[in-house]
């Protein structure tokens, strides 16, 4: 039987799930309940820590979609994709760590190359956890989303932004402006929320556990972008820190979404209906384009990478680095030990 505080971990980690790489001869990966998760072209891998030390290794084919229909290969398009992938099997992949982790396995436990050949959790513990990931997500975008919005809707400048369109002489629609500063406004509380959210789970020690091993994958990752042998001494040196983190992805996406927000509501108000007092109608308009967000987002990801070495993309990949200062945390020796069978496993 899984333990709550584990439960609760697993629920906490889940609205984080970190996206995979997708260039040529990268990976990408997750940190899970005591262990790491790793993806690359053709495989999904984790390894996880049992309580008596031995470390459970399981992996699975998997060619994404984006590799198999070329329609799904389109920009924008191939980020949606990967975000629903990416969301699908870190939901996996921690549910299945928790198994792991929350108690011995015995000889009928073993791992096997499939998913359906994983040994099954009860009916109880799989309902506990479904709804403890729904509420988790239900939460964060109340607090994430609703919150900032209905915060913005009550700022009388924002609402009657005429003195301000006065002050710049109307060089700017009232609309247009209307507009930037609703969302100027909630995407500002919801980076500060983000980064409050973060900081506190950050405190509990099973998350701190978790940000770990986020580390251990990181150095892993590293590793083996440059070429090294994958062993405990050549992973340690290198830094937590990598532009290509799903948390660096989640920044990108708060910027985003001030930009996209801000256009498709001035387009909204002016071609098919004024929802400026209609908070909930907003709202559902803004939670029905977050993949559209998240497409875009993973667009300027995959640029930022390839282009990491310019001044200017440098600058703007600087914001997820710093967040990742609270969500990785410097791994021991075991850990590093678990992220790099894992890797192995997926290659």
């Amino acid at each position: 039987m899984r333990s709550i505080r584990q439960i609760l971990t697993a629920a906490l980690a889940a609205p984080l799930a970190a996206l995979a790489a997708d260039r040529k001869d990268t990976v990408g990966g997750q940190a899970l309940v005591e262990g790491v998760m790793m993806r690359s072209k053709e495989k999904v891998a984790w390894a996880v820590r049992r309580p008596d030390g031995e470390t459970v290794v399981e992996s699975f084919p998997f060619i994404s979609v984006t590799k198999r229909i070329a329609v799904c290969k389109t920009p924008v398009v191939r980020g949606v994709i990967n975000l629903f992938e990416s969301l699908s099997w870190g939901y996996k992949a921690l549910s299945r760590s928790v198994d792991i982790s929350a108690a011995e396995v015995d000889a009928s436990d073993k791992p096997s190359d499939s998913p359906a050949g994983a040994p099954k959790p009860s009916f109880a513990d799989r309902v506990l956890m479904t709804l403890s990931t729904l509420v988790a997500f239900a939460i964060s975008i109340g607090l994430f989303m609703y919150a900032p919005m209905w915060t913005a809707s009550r700022v009388h400048f924002i609402n009657e932004p005429t003195a301000l369109f006065n002050l710049l002489g109307g060089k700017i629609s009232i609309n247009v402006l209307q507009s930037l500063l609703f969302n100027l406004f909630a995407g500002t509380i919801r980076i500060a929320l983000f980064l409050m959210y973060m900081s506190l789970i950050s405190l509990w020690s099973e998350m701190r556990r978790v940000f770990e091993y986020h580390g251990a994958e990181h150095k892993t990752i590293f590793a083996y972008e440059d070429g090294k042998e994958l062993t405990i001494e050549n992973v340690e040196p290198y830094t937590t820190l990598h532009p290509r983190c799903g948390t660096s992805f989640l920044i990108l996406v708060a910027i985003c979404s001030i930009l996209l927000f801000s256009v498709i509501d001035t387009l909204y108000i002016h071609y098919i209906y004024d929802f400026r007092n209609n908070l909930p109608y907003r709202f559902a308009v803004h939670l029905a384009l977050i993949p559209l967000v998240a497409g875009v987002s993973y667009e300027f990801l995959k640029l930022s990478a390839r282009f990491q070495h310019w001044p200017v993309v440098g600058l703007l990949v600087k914001p997820g680095l710093w967040l990742q200062r609270i969500t990785t945390r410097k791994p021991d020796g075991s850990q590093i030990e678990v992220a790099v069978k894992a890797l192995e496993a997926a290659l």
